[in-house]
């Protein structure tokens, strides 16, 4: 919340629990999970292509003005379709609930990036994009 002193508290709670368990019924991190939001939406301040209203946590989908990304009904949704791309990249094990990510059909191998550092290149074009997660982590963990 020091990065965005703006935020709505209990919604940062809220998506918080809701990585929580999302990330343990399918096996993901969810410190790495939530950090990557953190990255991606500018933590929760978004102003790029997704906005708040889409309940896209992680830009999927995301390319141009013509393709802003995706949009899920609500917050729990959105955080679960991140936790399944997420797993589609780091896990050639199958889903354990129905997939709500329209595009984990799409990540082929699964388990192409087993390690945060994988995802420069993958998910993102940014090369250093492993190193900011891996940053964000190290910054969340010192704070405890």
């Amino acid at each position: 919340m020091s990065q965005n002193p703006k935020v709505d508290r209990a919604k940062v709670k809220r998506l918080a629990q809701f990585y929580i368990e999302e990330a343990e019924t399918e096996g993901i991190n969810s410190d790495i999970a939530f950090s990557q939001m953190c990255l991606e939406t500018g933590f929760l301040r978004f102003g790029g292509l997704v906005t708040a209203e889409m309940n896209n946590f992680c830009g999927l989908g995301a390319i141009n003005a013509e393709n802003p990304g995706l949009a899920f009904p609500d917050e729990q949704t959105g955080v679960r379709a991140h936790i399944q791309h997420l797993k589609a990249y780091a896990s050639a094990e199958p889903l354990n609930l129905p997939s709500v990510d329209p595009r984990y059909r799409y990540i082929n191998p699964k388990g192409k990036a087993p390690y945060i550092y994988n995802l420069a290149g993958t998910w993102a074009a940014d090369t250093a994009y492993g190193h900011k997660i891996d940053q964000l982590l190290r910054r969340m963990y010192a704070n405890l």
